[in-house]
């Protein structure tokens, strides 16, 4: 619930769902009906921390978190924002590493041993 990346066109954006009293309102009654249907599990993206805390408490089923603040039941980040692959990262990520700039070094020395003839040479070739 909250904001989902596959409807994102059709919600504005990416803007933070459940802000104001009716809108989250709308997002626990929401919660509750999938839970009511047989849900056994939750993902709750891009809402105030408030909204994922009442979510959760309300909720008999866990919760996962993606910009949920930390009161839900279980944190997720997508790995390429996690490890720093992409240029810009939402808000509701941290960036534990920078691996594109790792990536982006290896790539370009490899297309240079190639375009000097240093790759691939006698030790990474087949006899």
């Amino acid at each position: 619930i909250g904001l989902t990346p596959q409807s994102v066109h059709g919600m504005g954006g990416y803007r933070i769902q459940g802000r104001g009293e009716e809108a989250a309102r709308k997002l626990l009654d929401q919660s509750l009906n999938l839970e009511k249907s047989g849900a056994f599990a939750l993902v709750i993206e891009g809402v105030p921390s408030e909204v994922g805390a009442q979510v959760t408490a309300e909720l008999h089923i866990p919760t996962i978190g993606i910009g949920a603040g930390p009161n839900t039941d279980a944190q997720v980040l997508v790995i390429n924002d996690l490890l720093g692959i992409n240029e810009d990262v939402p808000k509701l990520a941290k960036k534990y590493a920078d691996l594109r700039s790792v990536m982006t070094d290896a790539v370009t020395r490899f297309v240079s041993d190639v375009e000097t003839g240093a790759f691939p040479d006698e030790d990474h070739s087949y006899q």
